[in-house]
């Protein structure tokens, strides 16, 4: 297994992409925990099926936005499972509208989450991978932080910022052997993709090379491959899985 006496935190994992993401990394032998803010009763149904499968999980109702509450989550995790190896920053949220009517706060909820979040948990956990000399970031980021996206300047602003922070960090924790990555999701088959009427998904479609919408699970597995030693001479790097979307 890749991730055999590997310890995880990954945010959002309720859902979507962030539950395959959990599912994937306890099938892969790491120790597994997550947050999530209204899907209570998913986390547990996750929680109870990693365990029933012989894996170990712990949940979370915390705001990533929250550092203080973030910070409580890894020194929950640390003295729960006795370290801390791997951070994956998923969570997320589209507040999606043209500039001319977007508000204020449709901007400051997208950027609070999507990157402020993001450096929250990474400040909460970089002093520990440091001491330790060895540590994993990958954080979620999408083809509209590469390409931009009409109608999402919050949200391809705020994808592009994770870009932006994932690559000087990796220069900055690379000589303490702490690794980060980037992976760059397109249309994935998620709930939001499910929501969009059929005539703008055949629109979609047309402009994908592959002609089908990604699976959680794809984006999944080359998390676990970031995450896992066979990896371990990748850092810096944007992974695109987008089905040839943005190139």
């Amino acid at each position: 297994m890749l991730l055999s006496g590997k310890v995880a935190i990954i945010t959002g994992g309720s859902r979507g992409i962030g539950k395959a993401i959990v599912s994937e990394f306890a099938r892969q032998g790491a120790r597994v925990a997550f947050n999530f803010m209204k899907s209570e009763d998913k986390a547990l149904e996750l929680k109870k099926e990693i365990e029933k499968n012989g894996g170990k999980a712990l949940t979370f109702r915390q705001d990533v936005k929250d550092y203080d509450a973030i910070k409580v989550m890894v020194e929950g995790v640390k003295s729960h499972f006795g370290r801390l190896d791997i951070i994956v920053n998923n969570a997320g949220i589209l507040r999606d509208k043209a500039l001319m009517l977007m508000e204020e706060q449709d901007w400051e909820d997208v950027i609070s989450t999507n990157l402020s979040g993001a450096f929250n948990l990474i400040r909460a956990s970089i002093v520990n991978f440091m001491k330790q000399k060895s540590g994993n970031i990958i954080n979620i980021t999408s083809v509209a932080g590469i390409k931009g996206m009409p109608r999402q300047v919050n949200y391809s602003a705020s994808k592009a910022g994770i870009i932006g922070l994932t690559k000087s960090l990796a220069r900055e924790v690379g000589p303490y052997n702490v690794r980060v990555n980037a992976i760059a999701p397109g249309y994935i088959d998620t709930d939001m993709v499910k929501d969009l009427k059929d005539g703008y998904k055949e629109e979609l479609l047309k402009r994908i090379p592959l002609n089908r919408f990604g699976k959680s699970e794809e984006v999944a597995r080359v998390a676990a491959f970031l995450a896992s030693d066979e990896a371990r001479y990748i850092t810096g790097q944007v992974i695109t899985i987008d089905g040839g979307l943005a190139m």
